[in-house]
């Protein structure tokens, strides 16, 4: 007896007016299961696509991070994106890009639920490193509020050696 469970389906078999019965089966030439996996599987495909392009990336999150480029050469140039759920607490964001041998910050004021949804930061002449680029949002005297990372590598060129 083979047990295989990669080539069976599960199938629907009857007429309209009988029980469902369900089956596993091997035949995958059989037409009358394939109609119907191919429209449960364009039905929770279509599903899918709708929510992710319907959901902000990073819903109900109070903010989320993207940094680019992930991986660069040095010196790097670096683009950070923090976008921010507007709340009437939001005081500051401070985005801190820091390796082993080098650190940098900036801190960018926020106008509570006037602010702008997403802030652009750049770090320019990054050396080699592998970075922690933080975010952190920050409410009424200076508590953190929400905090995120993504980690980016800056590769050595090896111009210099």
């Amino acid at each position: 007896m083979d047990h295989d469970l990669h080539d069976r389906q599960l199938c629907r078999k009857g007429r309209p007016n009988e029980p469902d019965v369900r089956y596993l089966r091997r035949d995958h030439g059989d037409a009358s299961c394939d109609g119907d996996t191919m429209k449960v599987r364009a039905a929770i495909l279509f599903g899918v696509l709708l929510l992710t392009s319907i959901l902000p990336a990073g819903a109900g999150e109070k903010i989320t991070l993207r940094v680019s480029p992930a991986v660069s050469f040095a010196p790097a140039n670096l683009i950070v994106r923090a976008q921010i759920e507007r709340d009437a607490q939001n005081r500051a964001v401070e985005v801190v890009a820091e390796s082993i041998e080098f650190y940098r910050s900036s801190e960018i004021p926020l106008d509570g639920e006037n602010a702008p949804r997403t802030n652009t930061i750049q770090f320019r002449s990054l050396p080699p490193g592998t970075y922690q680029v933080t975010a952190t949002l920050l409410g009424p005297g200076g508590a953190a509020r929400a905090f995120v990372r993504q980690q980016i590598n800056v590769i050595a060129t090896g111009a210099g050696q």
